[in-house]
């Protein structure tokens, strides 16, 4: 089943990220179907962290997605290089998301495979928000998608975790965000290859 738009718009961006793991990605790029489980998120909480990109109400050209009605995809670029793929959340103009950081590969590993120069199957292939936005096609062209499109969406395929499967760190590569970057809001699947080697705080 299709996460419906009601999943995101909901106020809480730091259940919405523990409720995305075990969650499914599923991307049609140009006919190629793809999909990976999510084994790791991260928490932006809006204006009030300062991790955010829409900290303080900042509303740019590059992050005015984030203002929309949840349920729709915030893509870009890191070092302009890394796409890194987002989920808005909460209602308009209350501007908080998750970062995806990791999938765990379902179907289309071959293409996967070939976007990402790789011979074989191994962690690396979408452990880290660069790396699962280039094996599953996601590109900047793709923000302020629905993600209850055809393009892109997410579904629910009834995989259900135990609080005891679900580790909570801090988030990677905020140490700017001065004690917000302390905030408990990366969580992961306990146990699976497929998360990040990042390191928190």
């Amino acid at each position: 089943m299709i996460l419906p738009p009601s999943f995101y718009t909901r106020t809480d961006v730091v259940k919405i990220a523990k409720e995305l793991l075990g969650k499914v990605i599923v991307t049609n790029i140009g006919g190629i179907v793809t999909s990976g489980m999510i084994v790791e998120t991260e928490a932006y909480a809006g204006v009030h962290d300062k991790a955010s990109h829409s900290y303080g109400g900042r509303n740019t050209e590059r992050t005015k997605v984030m203002f929309m009605n949840g349920g729709v995809a915030y893509v870009y670029l890191c070092y302009g290089i890394h796409h890194l793929f987002n989920v808005i959340t909460n209602v308009e103009g209350t501007p908080s998301g998750v970062l995806i950081r990791a999938v765990e590969p379902l179907e289309g590993v071959e293409y996967m495979l070939v976007r990402r120069k790789k011979e074989k199957l191994t962690p690396a292939l979408t452990a880290g928000p660069g790396a699962l936005s280039a094996a599953l096609g996601i590109n900047t062209a793709l923000t302020g998608t629905s993600l209850s499109g055809t393009d892109i969406f997410i579904e629910d395929r009834g995989i259900k975790l135990p609080k005891t499967d679900i580790v909570i760190g801090t988030r990677v590569g905020v140490a700017y965000a001065a004690e917000d970057a302390m905030l408990p809001y990366r969580f992961s699947i306990k146990g699976n290859k497929y998360v990040s080697k990042g390191k928190g705080l």
